[in-house]
């Protein structure tokens, strides 16, 4: 492959990424419960899956977001009744975060309204597609985290 053809390939497929991520959010925003932004239902489903409480260290870093976004999306989460923040015994200085059972409920709604959008997707483009393209975004995926 020439260096002209491997330009336009990666120029492509960021391109079809990038305008997939547009669509997805827009799709998402539509559906998710009223108040409810990406990043809330993203923080929420992660305290769900983790089930321990996380840092908002741990959790900007698992994001890649910087510490005042994160602050920012945790602080809109208390104030809607979905997080509980509390001191670090170990050390005062720092917090830990921990999903509440409105949380929960949240999150459960959210997914309810999100989850025929995806499996209606995964139906049309068939799931040996959709397999056979999860290893590729993975790696992908890896190689964007470590450099």
């Amino acid at each position: 492959m020439n260096e002209n053809t491997s330009n336009s390939l990666a120029v492509a497929l960021f391109s079809e990424i990038l305008t997939n991520e547009q669509l997805i959010r827009n799709s998402l925003s539509r559906v998710l419960p009223k108040g409810m932004e990406i990043s809330h239902f993203s923080v929420l489903n992660h305290l769900a899956r983790a089930g321990h409480e996380r840092s908002p260290a741990q959790l900007a870093k698992s994001f890649h977001v910087t510490r005042g976004a994160m602050t920012n999306t945790l602080s809109k989460l208390e104030w809607a009744g979905y997080i509980h923040i509390r001191p670090d015994w170990d050390d005062a200085r720092r917090k830990k975060i921990a999903i509440s059972q409105a949380g929960r409920q949240a999150r459960e709604t959210a997914l309810a309204a999100i989850t025929p959008i995806f499996t209606d997707m995964v139906a049309e483009l068939g799931e040996d597609k959709v397999r056979a393209t999860l290893p590729v975004l993975r790696e992908l995926r890896i190689k964007l985290e470590e450099g």
